[in-house]
Formats: C-alpha cells, sequence, structure tokens
C-alpha cells in the first residue's frame, strides 16, 4: 500500500487511506471492544486488592491458554503449575531472539488467521508478531478509554506524526508533508521532512487544520514548536491534548509544546509488540494497569527490585503469548500508595528505555529514533542494531542477526534507512555476531557524536 500512495495524486491517496482505514478500524472496534472497554471502565473504582485478584484470574486463564495452543509453552510451562503471579517466577524468560528465531513455535494460530505487526522496537530488534483480532481489540478498548478520559474519540480533529512513509515526491516538491483520513478526520504528517526550510509548510498545515488532539513522536512536534517560537508563529487554535508514542517524554517536551501548541502532554507506555499498558492520570502519575498484565521489575539476578529491568507477561498477546518476556526496558516503581486521582492501580516513577535521541542528515535534519527504529519493519533475520555517527555524512551501521538476514534482507534495511536519511548519506553495514551493551547495562540503538 506504501508504494501505491507515493505514485498516485493525493485525492486518489487520501481516499485509500481513509478506506483502508475504515477497514482496520472495523476490525478494532468490533468483537469484544466495546464489552471490554466497559469492563475496562469499572476497574477504575475498584480497590488494589481487588485489582491483584483480576490480574491472578486472568493470568491463570492465560497460562492455560498458552500451553493448550502454543508449542512453545506446551514444551517450556509443561512441568510449571502456573496459578498466581508469584507462581511465575519458575517459568524461563522469554528474549527477543527467541521471537526472531522460533515465532512459528510460539504463535497459537496461523499468521493467516491473524493480524501481523511489524514492529521497529526502540531497543533494537526486528520483530514480528501477529495478533488475534480480540487481541487488538482488547488494546484498543484500553487505549481508546484511557484517550477518552481526556475527550478524545475517533473522528474528532486529530494531527498524527508517526514512522509512516506516506508521501510522493510531488508531495515533498508541493511542501505538502501529509495526508488525510477524510472519514475519520485524521491529518497524517510525514515525520522524515521536518527541517527547517520545511517547517514553515508545517505549521501553515497545522494552523488551517486546526486539530483538537495529536498524535505521535513528541520530537518531531518539538521540532516544530521550536521553530514557531523562533519566528514568533501562533496558532488560531490550541489543541487539547497530545498523547505521545514510542519516546520517552522530558520536562522540555512538556513545556515548549504546552507553550506553542497549548495542549498537555497525556503519556501511556505499551511496546508495540504487545507490552501491557501504564497509563499517566489526572496528576501526572503513571499508573501501572495490572488487569492487562503482570509487570516485574528485577535486577540482575531476577530478584525483585524497585529500579530495574522490565520483564512484562502481557494478557492481551493471545496469538504470540508474551510470558515473562524483557522488554528491553528499565524502570523505577514508587513507594507511593495512593494517588489523588484516586486510582487504586500502582504507580510507575520513570521509565527509562524510550528514548528522544536522534541522528543527523544533511538532506533531512534531525531523525529520532521512532523513525529509526521502524525501518526494522518487514525486515527478516535482524535480532538488533546500532547506528553510530561520527560525521554529518556517514553512519556506521552494526546488525546482530540471524541466517535469515539475507542478501536481500539487508538492501531492504538499508533503503529503508536511505529513505529516512537521503541517498546522500554513506551507510557502512556490518554485520556481527554480537553487539556490545554499555557500561550501565543498557543497549543503545543511537550513538550520536556530534550532537554537540
Amino acid at each position: 500500500m506504501k508504494e501505491m500512495l507515493t505514485k498516485i495524486p493525493s485525492p486518489f491517496s487520501d481516499l485509500l487511506i481513509s478506506v483502508f482505514n475504515k477497514y482496520q478500524y472495523l476490525i478494532r472496534h468490533s468483537g469484544i471492544y466495546k464489552a471490554t472497554k466497559k469492563i475496562r471502565k469499572k476497574y477504575d473504582y475498584l480497590n488494589l486488592e481487588d485489582l491483584k485478584n483480576i490480574q491472578q484470574k486472568r493470568l491463570k486463564d492465560f497460562i492455560e491458554y498458552s500451553k493448550k495452543n502454543s508449542d512453545y509453552y506446551a514444551n517450556t510451562l509443561k512441568n510449571l503449575r502456573i496459578e498466581t503471579v508469584a507462581d511465575l517466577k519458575d517459568a524461563p524468560f522469554l528474549e527477543k531472539e527467541d521471537i526472531v528465531n522460533r515465532l512459528e513455535e510460539i504463535l497459537t494460530i496461523s499468521p493467516q488467521r491473524g493480524i501481523e505487526s511489524y514492529t521497529g522496537g526502540t531497543t533494537g530488534a526486528s520483530l514480528k508478531v501477529i495478533y488475534k483480532n480480540e487481541d487488538m481489540q482488547e488494546r484498543f478498548a484500553y487505549l481508546d478509554y484511557f484517550r477518552e478520559l481526556y475527550g478524545y474519540k475517533l473522528g474528532k480533529k486529530t494531527a498524527w506524526f508517526s514512522g509512516k512513509s506516506l508521501l510522493s515526491k510531488r508531495d515533498i516538491s508541493r511542501k505538502k508533508f501529509y495526508k488525510d483520513d477524510i472519514i475519520n478526520k485524521i491529518r497524517f504528517f510525514s515525520t522524515f521532512n521536518i527541517i527547517e526550510s520545511n517547517a514553515y509548510a508545517y505549521y501553515e498545515a497545522l494552523n488551517r487544520y486546526e486539530p483538537e488532539f495529536l498524535v505521535g513522536f513528541p520530537s518531531s512536534v518539538l521540532r516544530i514548536c521550536k521553530f514557531c517560537e523562533m519566528h514568533n508563529l501562533k496558532f488560531k487554535k490550541t489543541a487539547k491534548y497530545f498523547f505521545p508514542a514510542a519516546e520517552k517524554i522530558t520536562d522540555e517536551h512538556r513545556e515548549v509544546i504546552y507553550r506553542v501548541m497549548g495542549c498537555e502532554i497525556k503519556d501511556q507506555y505499551a511496546s508495540s509488540e504487545g507490552a501491557p499498558f501504564m497509563f499517566e492520570c489526572s496528576n501526572g502519575k503513571m499508573h501501572i494497569d495490572i488487569t492487562s498484565g503482570v509487570f516485574e521489575v528485577l535486577d540482575e539476578n531476577g530478584n525483585d527490585i524497585d529500579e530495574g529491568e522490565l520483564v512484562v507477561t502481557s494478557f492481551s498477546t493471545r496469538g504470540t503469548p508474551l510470558i515473562r518476556y524483557k522488554v528491553g526496558d528499565k524502570v523505577s516503581i514508587s513507594n507511593e500508595k495512593e494517588c489523588e486521582c484516586g486510582s487504586n492501580f500502582p504507580i510507575c516513577k520513570e521509565i527509562d528505555g524510550r528514548k528522544d535521541d536522534f541522528l543527523i542528515s544533511k538532506t533531512n535534519g534531525e531523525i529520532n529514533l521512532g523513525n529509526i527504529s521502524n525501518a526494522t519493519k518487514g525486515v527478516d533475520g535482524i535480532i538488533n542494531f546500532q547506528l553510530t555517527q561520527n560525521t554529518l555524512d556517514k553512519i556506521n551501521v552494526k546488525v546482530a542477526a540471524t541466517n535469515n538476514f539475507t542478501n536481500a534482507q539487508q538492501t531492504k534495511f538499508l533503503d529503508a534507512l536511505k529513505q529516512r536519511f537521503g541517498d546522500d548519506m554513506h551507510l557502512n553495514l556490518t554485520v556481527v555476531e554480537e553487539i556490545p551493551l554499555e557500561k550501565s547495562g543498557k543497549f543503545r540503538i543511537i550513538k550520536n557524536h556530534i550532537k554537540q
């Protein structure tokens, strides 16, 4: 579909996007969607003990389903009886490499019967997961319920900033850096072209459109806002809320975006491969939704700790079950027992995994982590990768991969990177057995040595 969108005139591409999204939304909002959203609303009024009981029942059902329908879990969990959160400690961890190398064993359904989802993953793994329809319906029920708390509903004017490549050469030459979903009133902005010479076109398109809500990469919106401040450009109408995705939110994001566009940021966390949810409340606290899964925060020896590696078991991954999955992020858990918002869900103090790092293209300016991680979508064999930039015209690309990362897949990956950085960027790709972690124990996709 992407290739078609870049070759046909805008009115027709807008219509194609609108029809495609309408079809997608019908799948996402049918089945268990309405009932799940109604049930989720009731959870906000429960005490912590009741929430834990719901979590325990859902965990038991999810484990039984996975053992019955997945060859991988039938084998790895066959001698284990997991009925409580504490029992999970006996189960092995699921690594990103397991999903890459053993997906067919892990799946509970064939890819043809599910919904394929290609994820970039900000820790560098190239992943494909398969959702059942009810997985997708549950996830959107939770996500939509959260957004609706702040007035959002499908059909209200929304500006969307994501890593989708939708523009034709004609669009770019005309400085039209967006496509419209005319049915659902969503304007999808390209995040590949936000440089100073194009920034006014982004401002004009936003100002004319007057969105009520914004969704997507905060670093992209921040760059537009900084340009507007620099040139004293004002928006006719302020947006209500901005729902970010894929990157860690900073104080600068909140302050500048609010100052320029008038909208507060309301954050949520759930990895694209299907991790459980955390939601930001009206008081600015991130609440861990334990009805959507189990969150373990562990030290290097696998012991519970307040600040450490996040390991998740996600109940809305029936197609590709995630049980004790090392999602790749580090989090800090708060000791606060109560929140002024009234929610009894536990509180996460900080998520230290999604980065707002960027690399620099002479053609396209700053390329953020969300865009870079999306370059792995649909590319087979990548376990993880790392981009290091020392000069403006060259990036060293290290890839740890399986045998599936063939010459054709390497070309596909490099083409996706070229799309982001421009044809004048030299990409030096090296396939390695392993990419070392940082001294802190974290893995970094991006190493930018020319930011200063």
